[in-house]
Parts: structure tokens; C-alpha cells; sequence
């Protein structure tokens, strides 16, 4: 009679897991998706690329600034309701993207309606790791983070091919149409599958304060270091939004050392370990975010590669990282989190060091060798981490630390796009002055310069990766009390303890 119990159990836990997974594939499906069909979105309305940049920057704003608000408030009603009404907001939030602005406003409703639909992105994307680890068992976390992993990186890779069909054959309306089917099986399947939790009673009122600063000051932040190169580092716009983010967060940090309930608990940062694991899943995604950027920029402006061929070269990353983040999951509970973190650190390490090498005449073979060895590493990083961060605390804050998760996840990549296309420019303008090259130059030489641009960029990730894996052997697998029953019980099974 057990077996068919535990094999319904395991149907259940697989099909909760696809649930949480589709999260994941519709966020990055949007997030790349909507990126390739902004010069049609910009010729549709007759505006600028710097107007039509708002489509995204807008979504942007939204998640960094709502993450940890959702986060905190899913310890308070239950994943389940936020999950669900997150997909319902992000569906219809589509939905409206595509139809709104042909029949109101034209493109301010398109980013009324992108700001809309991030409201729901945030509900999503701040609770999946919180649902994993608290409703998949020890021995299936591993498997669970690294479904959702690929699920991540396969709507990563699949974006700009179908918005560019999407695009191409019908219209950009379509890129967004095509999260509604999506989203509403999503919403059946969360409905069915997902555990209630109760609703707990809160001694002290919702931290409304601490809410509006961390949305303040992360949205400015965000803005600040997103648009200062469009608007000019010393421009007023960007110094007023620059010191609207040190006051906010600053407040922000004040705040919520002395709320007796706050919306993030920056005490846990007292906590060396913690400190640790936090700050390697943020460099792992800083560290990615110039490679991610800068890269097309290379295949197209350096080795002429046209848009679709940079396209298909540079995916190559994301199916290294499907493959890595499957294995991961096999390996999770053999080796333990700690050790393949650092395992995952050598090939980040050796295909950062490759991007520094560079120049006009490299192969196509050298270049993928070295996106699949970058996606490799992030693949295998990813699931690891985030468990040993979700694991270190309490499940009472299960959604508050998931969500921390998720803005470790998204702001650096933002934060880091700004870095390194400023560290690439003026390498590219030192480098050229340096050597007395200007328009006029021969074109084989002004290639050179800026190869020699990217190459000084990734320095950077370089230099980020091998901090990153002197985190990762400083690190400690720190499991909290809540979950010390689970990995004893799992270390008999495996015959570790």
C-alpha cells in the first residue's frame, strides 16, 4: 500500500515543481523576448530608442522596487495566494500590453500596462525559491532548484528566437499574447497543486515605512544607474535620483533595525556566513551581467556576425546552463552544496579568462568554448547557493529571504550593464588616445581598439570570478534548525552520517 502513496506523492511534489518551473520560464521568456522586438515597438510608435528603452526599464523599476514587499508579505497570507494572484496580475498584465495601446494613449498605456504586469512579476519571482524550500523535501530540493534552473535558462535562450519570429510574422503585439495561454495554465495547475498555508497572525503592523523606502530606494537606484549614461553621469536628473536612492536606502537601513517587524531582517547580515552566501550569489550574477550585455556587441561590431547569427552564438550559454543546472541536481545531495559551488567556480574562472583574450581573429569555436564554460559554472552556482541561503534561515522567513533571493538575482544584472559598458568605453577612449587612433585610422585598426575595450571589460568579470570562489571556500553549509531534522534523516539514507 506504501508505494502507490509515495508514488502519488511524488506525482504531487513533480507536478508542484512544474508549476514553480513555469514561473521561472515566464519571466525570462520576458525579459528576452520583449528586448528583440523593441526597434519594431520604436518604429510602430515613431519614437526614439531611448523612449522605447522604457518598455524594459519600466518593468525593471517595478520588480527591484516590489520584490521584497512581496516577499515579506507571503510569510504573512500564505505562497499560495500570492503565487496565484501574482500569475493572474501577470497574465492579464500581458494581456493589456498587447491590446491597450491600439485603442488608449498608444505608448505611454504599453508602459502603463509593462508596469502593471511587473507588479505580478514580482509576486512570482520573489516566492518560487521560498516554495521550493518550503514544500519539497530535503532530498528533492536539488532536483527541484535545478528543474526550475533550466525551465530559467531554456526561456532565456528561447526569447529572442520566438520574439523574433513572433515579431517578424504577426506582430509585437504577439510577444506578449503568448504569456496569456501560458499564464492561465500556470494558474489551474498552481490551484491544484500548490499546499494551502494558514494565515498567520502578525503581532505587530505590516512595515508600510520600511516598504515604501525599499521600493524608493531600489527603483532610484535601478534608474540612476540604468539611465546615467543616456542622461549624462552629471546631468540634474541623475544626481537628484542619485541622492533620492543614498537617502532612501540609507533611511531604509535605519528603519529597519529598530521596526520590531521588519520587511527585511538586516540583522541576519550580522552573521558572517550568511554575509557570505549572499554576497557570492550576487557577485555570480554581477560578474555574468557584462558578458551578457557586451558580448553581441562584440559578434556584431568586431567580428561581424549579423543579429541572428550573435543570436544563436551567444545561446550556447543558456543550453550550458540547462545542462550544468541538470547535473547539479544529480550531484546536489551527493557532494553538497558547498562543494559545488566551488566546483562550479573553475570553469566560470577559465571561461572569464578567455574573454579577456579577445582579438579580431578569434574563431567562433573559441568564442562558444568559452559561453559554454561561463554558462557551465552559472548553471551549476545557481541552485547550490540559493539553497544554502534559503536553508541558513528560519522557515518564518521563508518569503522575506526568498525574495532577497530574487533582488540578488535581478539588480545586479542591471547595476552591472551600467559598470561594465562604462569601464568598456573609457578603456575604449584611453586606448585610443594612448595610441593616437581616431576615425580616421584604418578600420582593421580601430577594431583592435575596441577589442581591446571588451578585453579590459571582462578583466573585471575575471577578477569578480576568482573572488567569487574564494567566497565559495570560505563559505559554511549553515542549516537552520527548522530544516536539521530533514538533512539528518537524509545523511543516514545516504550512509554520510
Amino acid at each position: 500500500m506504501g508505494t502507490p502513496a509515495n508514488g502519488t506523492k511524488e506525482q504531487g511534489y513533480g507536478l508542484l515543481i512544474v508549476s514553480i518551473s513555469l514561473a521561472t520560464f515566464m519571466a525570462s521568456l520576458d525579459g528576452t523576448i520583449v528586448n528583440i522586438a523593441l526597434p519594431t515597438i520604436s518604429e510602430s510608435f515613431r519614437i526614439s530608442s531611448t523612449t522605447v528603452s522604457w518598455v524594459a526599464t519600466s518593468y525593471l523599476l517595478v520588480i527591484v522596487g516590489c520584490v521584497l514587499v512581496f516577499g515579506k508579505i507571503s510569510d504573512r497570507i500564505g505562497f499560495k495566494k500570492i503565487f496565484l494572484s501574482g500569475f493572474a496580475i501577470f497574465t492579464l498584465g500581458s494581456f493589456f500590453c498587447g491590446v491597450l495601446p491600439e485603442f488608449i494613449a498608444g505608448f505611454p498605456s504599453l508602459v502603463g500596462s509593462r508596469m502593471f504586469q511587473a507588479v505580478g512579476g514580482a509576486m512570482i519571482m520573489a516566492i518560487a525559491p521560498a516554495m521550493v524550500a518550503a514544500f519539497i523535501p530535503l532530498e528533492q530540493k536539488g532536483r527541484a532548484m535545478s528543474v526550475i534552473m533550466i525551465f530559467a535558462a531554456l526561456g532565456t535562450a528561447l526569447g529572442p528566437t520566438i520574439g523574433g519570429i513572433l515579431t517578424q510574422f504577426l506582430s509585437w503585439h504577439w510577444i506578449f499574447f503568448i504569456n496569456v495561454p501560458v499564464g492561465i495554465v500556470a494558474i489551474l495547475l498552481g490551484a491544484k497543486v500548490i499546499p494551502a498555508s494558514a494565515q498567520k497572525e502578525a503581532s505587530q503592523g505590516f512595515d508600510r515605512a520600511g516598504a515604501i523606502l525599499a521600493f524608493v530606494g531600489l527603483a532610484s537606484l535601478l534608474f540612476t544607474v540604468s539611465e546615467g549614461e543616456s542622461y549624462g553621469w552629471t546631468s540634474p536628473v541623475i544626481l537628484a535620483t542619485a541622492v533620492v536612492t543614498v537617502i532612501a536606502l540609507g533611511w531604509f537601513v535605519v528603519h529597519e533595525l529598530k521596526v520590531a517587524d521588519p520587511l527585511l531582517d538586516l540583522n541576519l547580515f550580522r552573521n558572517r556566513n550568511f554575509l557570505l552566501i549572499n554576497l557570492l550569489l550576487f557577485l555570480v550574477f554581477f560578474s555574468f551581467s557584462g558578458i551578457n550585455y557586451l558580448m553581441p556587441f562584440y559578434l556584431q561590431y568586431v567580428s561581424g556576425y549579423d543579429t541572428s547569427t550573435s543570436g544563436f552564438i551567444m545561446t550556447s550559454l543558456s543550453f550550458a546552463m540547462m545542462a550544468s543546472g541538470f547535473l547539479a541536481g544529480i550531484l546536489f545531495n551527493r557532494l553538497g552544496p558547498r562543494l559545488l559551488c566551488i566546483i562550479a567556480g573553475l570553469p566560470l574562472i577559465l571561461g572569464y579568462f578567455m574573454m579577456t583574450r579577445l582579438h579580431t581573429y578569434t574563431s567562433t569555436g573559441y568564442v562558444i568554448a568559452s559561453l559554454v564554460l561561463i554558462g557551465f559554472g552559472l548553471g551549476m552556482i545557481v541552485t547550490p547557493v540559493t539553497n544554502m541561503i534559503m536553508m541558513s534561515v528560519t522557515k518564518a522567513k521563508t518569503g522575506m529571504i526568498s525574495s532577497l533571493t530574487t533582488l540578488e538575482r535581478t539588480a545586479p544584472l542591471s547595476i552591472g550593464i551600467a559598470t561594465f559598458n562604462l569601464i568598456f568605453i573609457q578603456g575604449v577612449l584611453s586606448i585610443a588616445a594612448s595610441h593616437d587612433v581616431t576615425r580616421a585610422s584604418p578600420k582593421d585598426i580601430q577594431l583592435q581598439v575596441l577589442s581591446a575595450g571588451f578585453d579590459l571589460a571582462f578583466l573585471l568579470s575575471l577578477v569578480l570570478g576568482i573572488i567569487i570562489l574564494v567566497i565559495a571556500l570560505l563559505c559554511r553549509e549553515e542549516v537552520h534548525p527548522d530544516y536539521a531534522e530533514e538533512a539528518r534523516t537524509l545523511n543516514k539514507e545516504m550512509g554520510l552520517g
